[in-house]
Protein backbone atom coordinates (compact mmCIF):
# COMPACT_ATOMS: atom_id res chain seq x y z
CA UNK A 1 0.00 0.00 0.00
CA UNK A 2 1.40 3.40 -1.03
CA UNK A 3 1.28 5.50 2.14
CA UNK A 4 0.52 9.21 1.85
CA UNK A 5 1.46 12.23 3.94
CA UNK A 6 -0.86 15.21 4.41
CA UNK A 7 -0.17 18.85 5.38
CA UNK A 8 -3.01 20.94 6.86
CA UNK A 9 -2.65 24.72 7.17
CA UNK A 10 -4.39 26.38 10.13
CA UNK A 11 -4.85 26.25 13.88
CA UNK A 12 -8.55 26.01 14.66
CA UNK A 13 -11.37 23.55 15.11
CA UNK A 14 -11.85 23.34 11.35
CA UNK A 15 -8.28 22.09 10.93
CA UNK A 16 -8.61 19.57 13.78
CA UNK A 17 -11.77 18.23 12.15
CA UNK A 18 -10.05 17.98 8.77
CA UNK A 19 -7.18 16.05 10.34
CA UNK A 20 -9.58 13.72 12.15
CA UNK A 21 -11.61 12.79 9.09
CA UNK A 22 -8.67 12.66 6.68
CA UNK A 23 -7.01 10.15 9.02
CA UNK A 24 -9.86 7.69 8.35
CA UNK A 25 -8.27 6.97 4.96
CA UNK A 26 -6.10 3.89 5.61
CA UNK A 27 -3.54 4.90 2.98
CA UNK A 28 -2.57 8.03 4.93
CA UNK A 29 0.56 7.64 7.03
CA UNK A 30 1.33 11.00 8.61
CA UNK A 31 -0.61 14.25 9.00
CA UNK A 32 1.19 17.50 9.75
CA UNK A 33 -0.55 20.71 10.88
CA UNK A 34 0.87 24.21 10.53
CA UNK A 35 0.78 25.65 13.14
CA UNK A 36 -1.97 23.50 14.71
CA UNK A 37 -3.21 23.51 18.31
CA UNK A 38 -3.12 21.23 21.35
CA UNK A 39 -5.34 18.65 19.65
CA UNK A 40 -3.90 18.46 16.13
CA UNK A 41 -1.22 16.02 14.95
CA UNK A 42 2.33 16.87 13.83
CA UNK A 43 2.35 20.59 14.60
CA UNK A 44 5.01 22.65 12.80
CA UNK A 45 5.84 26.34 13.21
CA UNK A 46 4.16 28.71 10.78
CA UNK A 47 3.19 32.40 10.71
CA UNK A 48 0.05 32.93 8.63
CA UNK A 49 0.83 36.61 8.08
CA UNK A 50 4.34 36.01 6.73
CA UNK A 51 4.06 35.12 3.05
CA UNK A 52 7.75 34.18 3.00
CA UNK A 53 6.73 31.18 5.09
CA UNK A 54 4.86 29.83 2.06
CA UNK A 55 8.17 28.95 0.45
CA UNK A 56 9.29 27.28 3.69
CA UNK A 57 6.05 25.28 3.78
CA UNK A 58 6.54 24.30 0.14
CA UNK A 59 10.08 23.14 1.01
CA UNK A 60 8.57 21.05 3.82
CA UNK A 61 5.95 19.59 1.50
CA UNK A 62 8.63 18.53 -0.97
CA UNK A 63 10.93 17.12 1.71
CA UNK A 64 8.14 15.08 3.36
CA UNK A 65 6.63 14.01 0.02
CA UNK A 66 3.27 15.51 0.94
CA UNK A 67 0.52 14.08 -1.26
CA UNK A 68 -1.94 16.89 -0.56
CA UNK A 69 -1.85 20.19 1.32
CA UNK A 70 -5.23 21.37 2.63
CA UNK A 71 -5.59 25.06 3.48
CA UNK A 72 -8.12 25.81 6.23
CA UNK A 73 -8.25 29.60 6.83
CA UNK A 74 -8.73 32.49 4.44
CA UNK A 75 -5.62 34.56 5.22
CA UNK A 76 -3.03 32.26 3.60
CA UNK A 77 -5.37 31.76 0.63
CA UNK A 78 -5.77 35.50 0.14
CA UNK A 79 -2.01 35.92 0.53
CA UNK A 80 -1.28 33.46 -2.28
CA UNK A 81 -0.19 30.15 -0.76
CA UNK A 82 -1.89 28.15 -3.52
CA UNK A 83 0.04 30.05 -6.22
CA UNK A 84 3.36 29.23 -4.51
CA UNK A 85 2.53 25.52 -4.30
CA UNK A 86 1.11 25.40 -7.84
CA UNK A 87 4.32 26.94 -9.21
CA UNK A 88 6.23 24.00 -7.73
CA UNK A 89 3.78 21.38 -8.96
CA UNK A 90 2.63 20.56 -5.41
CA UNK A 91 -0.95 19.32 -4.94
CA UNK A 92 -2.95 21.77 -2.80
CA UNK A 93 -6.65 22.21 -1.97
CA UNK A 94 -7.84 25.80 -2.24
CA UNK A 95 -8.36 28.69 -4.66
CA UNK A 96 -5.69 30.91 -6.20
CA UNK A 97 -4.91 34.26 -4.62
CA UNK A 98 -6.95 36.13 -7.23
CA UNK A 99 -9.99 33.88 -6.79
CA UNK A 100 -9.72 34.04 -2.99
CA UNK A 101 -9.51 37.82 -3.07
CA UNK A 102 -12.60 38.19 -5.26
CA UNK A 103 -14.70 35.80 -3.18
CA UNK A 104 -13.63 36.68 0.36
CA UNK A 105 -10.61 38.99 0.51
CA UNK A 106 -12.67 41.99 -0.58
CA UNK A 107 -16.43 42.04 -0.02
CA UNK A 108 -16.84 44.92 -2.46
CA UNK A 109 -15.20 42.86 -5.21
CA UNK A 110 -17.48 39.93 -4.37
CA UNK A 111 -20.59 42.09 -4.61
CA UNK A 112 -19.49 43.63 -7.91
CA UNK A 113 -18.69 40.17 -9.29
CA UNK A 114 -22.19 38.96 -8.38
CA UNK A 115 -23.72 42.03 -9.98
CA UNK A 116 -21.77 41.46 -13.20
CA UNK A 117 -22.91 37.85 -13.49
CA UNK A 118 -26.53 38.25 -12.41
CA UNK A 119 -26.19 36.33 -9.15
CA UNK A 120 -29.05 37.05 -6.71
CA UNK A 121 -28.01 39.32 -3.84
CA UNK A 122 -29.30 42.35 -1.90
CA UNK A 123 -29.01 45.91 -3.20
CA UNK A 124 -25.72 47.46 -2.07
CA UNK A 125 -23.34 50.40 -2.38
CA UNK A 126 -19.58 50.60 -1.76
CA UNK A 127 -17.78 53.56 -0.14
CA UNK A 128 -14.16 54.44 0.59
CA UNK A 129 -15.08 57.83 2.04
CA UNK A 130 -16.83 58.13 5.40
CA UNK A 131 -18.53 61.45 4.61
CA UNK A 132 -20.06 60.05 1.43
CA UNK A 133 -21.11 56.88 3.26
CA UNK A 134 -22.88 58.90 5.97
CA UNK A 135 -24.54 61.12 3.38
CA UNK A 136 -25.87 58.01 1.64
CA UNK A 137 -27.15 56.51 4.89
CA UNK A 138 -28.85 59.76 5.85
CA UNK A 139 -30.62 59.80 2.46
CA UNK A 140 -32.27 56.43 3.09
CA UNK A 141 -35.71 55.88 4.62
CA UNK A 142 -35.62 54.46 8.15
CA UNK A 143 -34.86 50.75 7.84
CA UNK A 144 -32.63 47.90 8.94
CA UNK A 145 -29.29 48.00 7.16
CA UNK A 146 -26.09 45.93 7.00
CA UNK A 147 -22.67 47.59 7.15
CA UNK A 148 -19.57 45.50 6.39
CA UNK A 149 -15.84 46.12 6.47
CA UNK A 150 -14.78 45.18 2.96
CA UNK A 151 -11.56 43.41 3.96
CA UNK A 152 -10.89 40.34 6.10
CA UNK A 153 -12.13 40.64 9.69
CA UNK A 154 -12.34 37.03 10.97
CA UNK A 155 -16.12 37.02 10.59
CA UNK A 156 -16.55 40.00 12.93
CA UNK A 157 -16.68 42.90 10.47
CA UNK A 158 -20.43 42.74 9.83
CA UNK A 159 -22.97 44.98 11.58
CA UNK A 160 -26.68 44.21 11.31
CA UNK A 161 -28.12 47.60 12.21
CA UNK A 162 -31.70 48.04 13.41
CA UNK A 163 -31.86 51.68 12.31
CA UNK A 164 -29.88 54.31 10.43
CA UNK A 165 -28.29 55.76 13.57
CA UNK A 166 -26.76 52.36 14.31
CA UNK A 167 -25.58 52.14 10.69
CA UNK A 168 -23.84 55.53 10.90
CA UNK A 169 -22.15 54.47 14.14
CA UNK A 170 -21.02 51.22 12.49
CA UNK A 171 -19.54 53.12 9.56
CA UNK A 172 -17.67 55.39 11.99
CA UNK A 173 -16.28 52.46 13.97
CA UNK A 174 -15.02 50.78 10.81
CA UNK A 175 -13.71 53.76 8.85
CA UNK A 176 -12.85 56.35 11.51
CA UNK A 177 -11.98 54.35 14.63
CA UNK A 178 -10.37 51.65 12.44
CA UNK A 179 -11.33 48.78 14.72
CA UNK A 180 -10.58 46.36 11.86
CA UNK A 181 -7.50 48.22 10.66
CA UNK A 182 -6.96 48.45 6.91
CA UNK A 183 -9.84 46.00 6.34
CA UNK A 184 -12.07 49.02 6.91
CA UNK A 185 -10.62 51.15 4.11
CA UNK A 186 -13.83 50.42 2.25
CA UNK A 187 -17.27 49.51 3.50
CA UNK A 188 -20.23 47.81 1.85
CA UNK A 189 -23.69 49.05 2.78
CA UNK A 190 -26.45 46.54 2.00
CA UNK A 191 -30.17 46.14 2.37
CA UNK A 192 -30.89 43.86 5.33
CA UNK A 193 -32.50 40.69 4.04
CA UNK A 194 -35.22 38.81 5.89
CA UNK A 195 -35.58 35.06 5.88
CA UNK A 196 -33.60 32.07 7.09
CA UNK A 197 -29.88 31.62 6.63
CA UNK A 198 -28.11 28.50 5.41
CA UNK A 199 -24.56 27.59 4.46
CA UNK A 200 -23.71 25.73 1.25
CA UNK A 201 -20.24 24.19 0.93
CA UNK A 202 -19.44 23.52 -2.72
CA UNK A 203 -16.24 21.60 -3.43
CA UNK A 204 -15.02 22.82 -6.83
CA UNK A 205 -12.35 21.79 -9.35
CA UNK A 206 -12.40 24.84 -11.66
CA UNK A 207 -15.28 23.55 -13.79
CA UNK A 208 -17.58 21.48 -11.58
CA UNK A 209 -18.99 21.54 -8.08
CA UNK A 210 -20.21 18.85 -5.72
CA UNK A 211 -22.01 19.59 -2.49
CA UNK A 212 -21.48 18.61 1.12
CA UNK A 213 -24.42 18.51 3.52
CA UNK A 214 -26.14 21.84 4.02
CA UNK A 215 -25.79 23.53 7.40
CA UNK A 216 -26.81 26.54 9.44
CA UNK A 217 -24.38 28.65 11.48
CA UNK A 218 -25.17 30.71 14.58
CA UNK A 219 -23.16 33.93 14.25
CA UNK A 220 -24.45 36.04 17.13
CA UNK A 221 -22.80 35.59 20.51
CA UNK A 222 -25.94 35.30 22.66
CA UNK A 223 -28.95 32.98 22.68
CA UNK A 224 -31.78 33.99 20.38
CA UNK A 225 -29.31 35.47 17.88
CA UNK A 226 -28.61 38.52 20.01
CA UNK A 227 -25.40 40.47 20.49
CA UNK A 228 -22.29 40.90 18.36
CA UNK A 229 -21.33 38.80 15.37
CA UNK A 230 -18.66 36.19 16.02
CA UNK A 231 -16.76 33.68 13.92
CA UNK A 232 -19.61 31.28 14.76
CA UNK A 233 -20.95 29.89 18.05
CA UNK A 234 -22.26 26.62 16.67
CA UNK A 235 -23.83 24.93 13.67
CA UNK A 236 -25.97 21.98 12.69
CA UNK A 237 -26.41 19.85 9.59
CA UNK A 238 -28.34 19.25 7.47
CA UNK A 239 -30.40 22.45 7.35
CA UNK A 240 -34.10 21.58 6.83
CA UNK A 241 -34.63 24.79 4.86
CA UNK A 242 -32.34 23.48 2.07
CA UNK A 243 -34.65 21.14 0.20
CA UNK A 244 -33.63 19.49 -3.10
CA UNK A 245 -35.46 22.09 -5.20
CA UNK A 246 -33.67 24.94 -3.44
CA UNK A 247 -30.25 23.29 -3.86
CA UNK A 248 -30.90 22.93 -7.60
CA UNK A 249 -31.75 26.64 -7.70
CA UNK A 250 -28.46 27.43 -5.92
CA UNK A 251 -26.53 25.16 -8.30
CA UNK A 252 -28.08 26.69 -11.45
CA UNK A 253 -28.26 30.35 -10.49
CA UNK A 254 -25.40 30.87 -8.05
CA UNK A 255 -22.63 28.26 -8.08
CA UNK A 256 -22.55 27.49 -11.82
CA UNK A 257 -22.70 31.20 -12.66
CA UNK A 258 -19.87 31.82 -10.18
CA UNK A 259 -17.66 29.10 -11.65
CA UNK A 260 -18.35 30.25 -15.21
CA UNK A 261 -17.60 33.86 -14.29
CA UNK A 262 -14.40 32.92 -12.48
CA UNK A 263 -13.22 30.88 -15.47
CA UNK A 264 -14.11 33.70 -17.88
CA UNK A 265 -11.99 36.10 -15.84
CA UNK A 266 -8.98 33.78 -15.85
CA UNK A 267 -9.21 32.51 -12.28
CA UNK A 268 -10.78 29.03 -12.35
CA UNK A 269 -12.09 28.30 -8.86
CA UNK A 270 -10.74 25.26 -7.03
CA UNK A 271 -11.27 24.37 -3.39
CA UNK A 272 -14.30 25.11 -1.25
CA UNK A 273 -16.69 27.84 -2.33
CA UNK A 274 -18.73 28.71 0.74
CA UNK A 275 -22.04 30.31 -0.19
CA UNK A 276 -23.90 31.93 2.69
CA UNK A 277 -27.58 32.22 1.79
CA UNK A 278 -30.63 34.10 2.96
CA UNK A 279 -33.75 32.19 1.93
CA UNK A 280 -37.20 33.79 1.75
CA UNK A 281 -40.26 32.22 0.16
CA UNK A 282 -38.04 29.49 -1.27
CA UNK A 283 -35.78 31.94 -3.09
CA UNK A 284 -32.08 32.21 -2.13
CA UNK A 285 -29.89 35.31 -2.19
CA UNK A 286 -26.19 35.43 -1.40
CA UNK A 287 -25.27 36.88 2.00
CA UNK A 288 -21.57 36.29 1.37
CA UNK A 289 -18.97 34.15 -0.32
CA UNK A 290 -16.09 32.59 1.59
CA UNK A 291 -13.06 31.00 -0.05
CA UNK A 292 -12.80 28.11 2.45
CA UNK A 293 -14.79 25.70 4.59
CA UNK A 294 -17.00 27.37 7.19
CA UNK A 295 -15.95 27.10 10.82
CA UNK A 296 -17.90 25.68 12.73
CA UNK A 297 -20.09 24.39 9.87
CA UNK A 298 -17.51 21.94 8.52
CA UNK A 299 -17.16 20.25 11.92
CA UNK A 300 -20.81 19.19 11.77
CA UNK A 301 -20.83 18.53 8.02
CA UNK A 302 -17.80 16.22 8.03
CA UNK A 303 -19.39 14.14 10.78
CA UNK A 304 -22.06 13.21 8.21
CA UNK A 305 -19.77 12.59 5.22
CA UNK A 306 -19.70 8.99 3.99
CA UNK A 307 -17.47 9.66 0.96
CA UNK A 308 -13.73 9.45 1.66
CA UNK A 309 -12.56 12.99 2.46
CA UNK A 310 -9.06 12.58 1.04
CA UNK A 311 -10.35 11.31 -2.29
CA UNK A 312 -12.80 14.23 -2.46
CA UNK A 313 -10.24 16.95 -1.72
CA UNK A 314 -7.61 15.37 -3.98
CA UNK A 315 -10.10 15.23 -6.86
CA UNK A 316 -10.78 18.94 -6.36
CA UNK A 317 -7.09 19.79 -6.43
CA UNK A 318 -6.46 17.62 -9.50
CA UNK A 319 -9.55 18.73 -11.47
CA UNK A 320 -11.21 15.31 -11.35
CA UNK A 321 -14.48 15.85 -9.51
CA UNK A 322 -16.36 14.12 -12.33
CA UNK A 323 -15.03 10.89 -10.77
CA UNK A 324 -16.49 11.62 -7.32
CA UNK A 325 -19.99 11.19 -5.94
CA UNK A 326 -20.69 12.69 -2.53
CA UNK A 327 -22.66 10.49 -0.13
CA UNK A 328 -23.75 11.35 3.41
CA UNK A 329 -25.01 9.26 6.30
CA UNK A 330 -28.73 9.63 6.95
CA UNK A 331 -28.17 11.30 10.30
CA UNK A 332 -27.90 14.77 11.83
CA UNK A 333 -25.01 16.55 13.53
CA UNK A 334 -24.76 19.52 15.89
CA UNK A 335 -21.58 21.46 16.75
CA UNK A 336 -21.48 23.61 19.89
CA UNK A 337 -18.61 26.06 20.41
CA UNK A 338 -17.12 26.50 23.88
CA UNK A 339 -15.73 30.02 24.08
CA UNK A 340 -13.87 32.25 26.49
CA UNK A 341 -16.27 34.60 28.27
CA UNK A 342 -16.04 38.05 26.70
CA UNK A 343 -15.49 36.80 23.15
CA UNK A 344 -15.70 38.36 20.55
CA UNK A 345 -14.45 41.26 22.68
CA UNK A 346 -11.76 41.02 25.34
CA UNK A 347 -11.24 37.67 27.04
CA UNK A 348 -8.68 35.90 29.20
CA UNK A 349 -6.54 32.94 28.11
CA UNK A 350 -4.30 30.45 29.91
CA UNK A 351 -7.15 28.64 31.70
CA UNK A 352 -6.63 24.92 32.33
CA UNK A 353 -9.13 22.72 30.45
CA UNK A 354 -10.45 19.61 32.19
CA UNK A 355 -12.71 16.73 31.15
CA UNK A 356 -11.30 16.18 27.65
CA UNK A 357 -10.63 12.47 28.19
CA UNK A 358 -14.18 11.93 29.42
CA UNK A 359 -15.72 13.81 26.49
CA UNK A 360 -13.52 11.99 23.96
CA UNK A 361 -14.89 8.64 25.15
CA UNK A 362 -18.55 9.57 24.75
CA UNK A 363 -20.52 7.74 22.08
CA UNK A 364 -21.47 9.62 18.89
CA UNK A 365 -19.34 12.58 19.98
CA UNK A 366 -16.34 14.37 18.49
CA UNK A 367 -14.25 16.93 20.38
CA UNK A 368 -12.20 19.34 18.26
CA UNK A 369 -9.68 21.79 19.71
CA UNK A 370 -9.79 25.38 18.44
CA UNK A 371 -8.05 27.98 20.62
CA UNK A 372 -5.89 25.65 22.74
CA UNK A 373 -2.23 25.01 23.47
CA UNK A 374 -0.06 22.94 25.82
CA UNK A 375 1.58 24.60 28.81
CA UNK A 376 4.98 23.58 30.16
CA UNK A 377 3.56 20.87 32.42
CA UNK A 378 1.70 19.31 29.48
CA UNK A 379 -1.75 20.49 30.51
CA UNK A 380 -4.09 21.83 27.83
CA UNK A 381 -5.00 25.51 28.30
CA UNK A 382 -7.18 28.06 26.56
CA UNK A 383 -5.44 30.18 23.93
CA UNK A 384 -8.23 31.89 22.02
CA UNK A 385 -11.78 33.20 21.93
CA UNK A 386 -13.28 30.03 20.52
CA UNK A 387 -11.70 27.23 22.55
CA UNK A 388 -13.37 23.89 21.77
CA UNK A 389 -15.94 22.41 19.40
CA UNK A 390 -18.18 19.56 20.57
CA UNK A 391 -20.05 17.67 17.86
CA UNK A 392 -22.92 15.30 18.55
CA UNK A 393 -24.38 12.88 16.00
CA UNK A 394 -27.90 11.45 16.12
CA UNK A 395 -30.65 9.90 14.05
CA UNK A 396 -32.55 13.18 14.38
CA UNK A 397 -31.46 16.76 14.96
CA UNK A 398 -33.01 16.58 18.44
CA UNK A 399 -30.80 13.59 19.27
CA UNK A 400 -27.71 15.28 17.82
CA UNK A 401 -28.29 18.44 19.87
CA UNK A 402 -28.79 16.44 23.06
CA UNK A 403 -25.58 14.47 22.46
CA UNK A 404 -23.55 17.60 21.71
CA UNK A 405 -24.67 19.40 24.86
CA UNK A 406 -23.99 16.32 26.95
CA UNK A 407 -20.43 16.48 25.64
CA UNK A 408 -20.10 20.15 26.55
CA UNK A 409 -21.00 19.34 30.15
CA UNK A 410 -17.96 17.05 30.46
CA UNK A 411 -15.49 19.82 29.53
CA UNK A 412 -14.73 22.68 31.87
CA UNK A 413 -12.44 25.70 32.19
CA UNK A 414 -12.64 29.05 33.98
CA UNK A 415 -14.74 31.61 32.10
CA UNK A 416 -16.29 28.94 29.85
CA UNK A 417 -19.14 30.33 27.76
CA UNK A 418 -21.51 28.73 25.25
CA UNK A 419 -24.84 29.37 23.61
CA UNK A 420 -27.59 27.08 24.85
CA UNK A 421 -29.81 27.16 21.77
CA UNK A 422 -27.75 25.81 18.87
CA UNK A 423 -30.15 24.19 16.41
CA UNK A 424 -33.27 25.88 17.75
CA UNK A 425 -34.60 26.72 14.29
CA UNK A 426 -34.38 23.09 13.20
CA UNK A 427 -36.33 22.02 16.29
CA UNK A 428 -39.08 24.49 15.40
CA UNK A 429 -39.50 22.80 12.02
CA UNK A 430 -40.11 19.36 13.51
Amino acid sequence: MNKKNILIIGSGGREHALATFLSKNKTIDKIYTAPGNAGTPGNISYNAGNTKDFETLADFAQAKEISLTVVGPEIPLCNGIVDVFDARGLSIFGPSQKAAFVTEGDKASARNFMRNYGIPQPDFEVFNNLILAKDYLNSLPEQRIVVKASGLAAGKGVYVCENLNEAVKAAEEIMEQRIFGSSGNKIVIEDCMDGEEASILAVCDGQRAVYLASSQDHKRVFDGDKGLNTGGMGAYAPAPVVIDELLKNVDDNIVKKTLEGMADEGMPYKGCLYVGLMIKDGEPKVVEYNCRFGDPEIQAVLALLKTDLYELLKASADGNLDQIQVENYDKAACCVVLASDGYPGKYETGKIISGLDKADKMDNTYVFHAGTEKEGSGKTITAGGRVMNVVGIGDTIKDAIKTAYKGTEAIDFDNKYLRNDIGYRALKKR
